[in-house]
């Protein structure tokens, strides 16, 4: 894996050790940043479900603000922190939060934290999407900016709603066995 453009373009990542974690293909990341550039400047994101760090640290490289990565994996965790390490990335650039996808959403909305703008959200392919994704369009909005933007990688074959809250789908992608869907806060 390699960083595609930006700052650390280039720049190669340290891999998953195992197989159980599926990062997002080259391809498939160059793809969501052409769609995305206009919005990441400046921009909070937030990498739910990490793996990686790949999504995150490519947002960090094209010029996001700040980059929140969240895995519940600590082995996952410590190859982020690694990554980022060796890019020598600002620590109040980015931040690493072991933690299940769920929880930390609940516990940030009850935060309060800065707001996203961007969330990418990859879970596992055979998790239940639903509930963490209708948390990230509730009502109340703490978790996302006005105009926020949420994309959710999954499997070609598993069918997301519209709508999920405050978040309605305005965009889908196919590449390969992958789908981006965009959805965005209304």
């Amino acid at each position: 894996m390699r960083i595609i453009a930006g700052k650390y373009r280039g720049r190669r990542l340290k891999s998953p050790p195992s197989r159980e974690t599926r990062p997002t293909s080259d391809r498939l990341r160059e793809t969501l940043f052409n769609i995305l550039a206009p919005r990441i400047k400046g921009a909070r994101f937030l990498d739910l479900c990490a793996g990686s760090g790949a999504v995150g640290i490519e947002a960090l490289s094209r010029g996001a603000a700040h980059a929140t990565f969240v895995d519940q994996s600590r082995q996952m965790c410590a190859l982020i922190e690694a990554n980022l390490g060796e890019l020598t990335v600002d620590e109040n650039e980015a931040e690493v939060v072991n933690d299940e996808a769920a929880e930390f959403l609940l516990r940030r909305a009850k935060k309060e934290g800065s707001p996203f703008n961007i969330i990418f959200f990859d879970p596992p392919y055979e998790s239940d999407y639903d509930d963490i994704l209708e948390e990230m369009g509730d009502e109340n909005g703490v978790l996302l900016t006005t105009e926020a933007i949420v994309v959710v990688e999954h499997h070609k074959k598993k069918e997301l709603k519209e709508a999920f809250g405050v978040l309605h789908r305005y965009r889908t992608l196919k590449q390969g066995d992958s789908v981006l869907s965009f959805y965005q806060a209304t």
